[in-house]
């Protein structure tokens, strides 16, 4: 492999790993400081997706961005409601959510199923358009999502540390104590939510203006490679200060593409990707297990091995 198929390979991991870093850190928010398991990011990631879709190929590649971001509050909401109003398992709330976002994303493509992009004008053409004849032309892409991931991520970090912001994150670990000091759980679960899902639609818009074209199923499996970068990016960051466990979640999303690209590159066949997510998940979640486990199982191998002096 070329040093030139090295960075081409590299760049298209992190460009691809911030889109999804968007995602990454919707989970951040609604599963790390609320507490709560959305299921409806697969739908929602979709909803804007399409939602970007058709208002940039109406012409608006900028109004697209807060279309699609508007239409995941509007999914967040919804869940949130469900939870907080409806008594609706959160599970269960996302999962009915998702179900119904489904019928909802085909409305918004006008009954197909494929959306194509190749005559629209998108946030990545007018990037492209900016820097040509730069020595930068060839990273506009790369631009496009350092710009969207910086802003979110600033804003995350500030909207965290407001007094609301704080809230949010007590009540994913003890609503009770939110309750006592006069603020509604329900009221900082519906913002959180709807935040949440602001960035998961932005990260759909994003990816579908990135590759020209949208189709039904472009968020299928996306809560799973959510999950699996903010799990990575906890083991590195977790137990950071806020800043660095935002920085996590990016970093956490740039290794897990990383590692999808590499298994693509060496011609991985694409129903096998799946897998590949899942044993990521699966190493991600154990390997804080196994950390804490490491001590107990030295002692215990220090032990037999005293015995067995002993017994000699």
């Amino acid at each position: 492999m070329s040093f030139d198929s090295i960075l081409s390979l590299g760049q298209s991991a992190l460009e691809l790993g911030l889109i999804t870093s968007l995602t990454v850190l919707a989970l951040f928010l609604s599963y790390s400081m609320l507490n709560v398991c959305d299921l409806s990011t697969d739908g929602c990631f979709t909803l804007g997706a399409t939602v970007g879709a058709v208002v940039a190929i109406a012409g608006h590649p900028y109004l697209s961005i807060f279309a699609a971001m508007a239409a995941g509050i509007a999914s967040g909401f919804v869940t949130a409601i469900l939870q907080t109003k409806m008594g609706i398992n959160s599970l269960l709330a996302g999962i009915i959510d998702n179900t119904g976002l489904y019928s909802i994303n085909i409305a918004v493509m006008s009954g197909s199923s494929i959306l194509n992009m190749n005559k629209t004008d998108t946030v990545f053409t007018k990037m492209a358009a900016l820097v040509k004849g730069t020595p930068v032309a060839r990273q506009s892409k790369l631009f496009v999502a350092l710009i969207a991931v910086a802003a979110v991520a600033v804003l995350l970090g500030l909207f965290l540390k407001t007094r609301l912001g704080l809230a949010i994150r007590a009540t994913g670990d003890n609503p009770d104590m939110v309750r006592s000091s006069s603020v509604n759980p329900a009221f900082t679960t519906i913002i959180g939510l709807c935040v949440a899902n602001s960035f998961t639609a932005l990260s759909g818009c994003l990816l579908a203006q990135s590759q020209r074209s949208v189709n039904i199923d472009i968020g299928t499996g996306m809560v799973t490679i959510a999950l699996a970068s903010l799990l990575i990016g906890g083991v590195f960051l977790g137990r950071k200060k806020l800043p660095l466990r935002i920085f996590g979640m990016v970093l956490g999303a740039f290794i897990f593409r990383l590692v999808y690209t590499v298994a693509l590159r060496f011609d991985m066949p694409a129903f096998m990707l799946k897998l590949v997510s899942s044993v990521i998940v699966v190493a991600a979640i154990a390997t804080p297990y196994f950390k804490k486990q490491l001590p107990l199982l030295k002692r215990r191998m220090q032990t037999r091995s005293g015995r067995r002096k002993a017994d000699a």
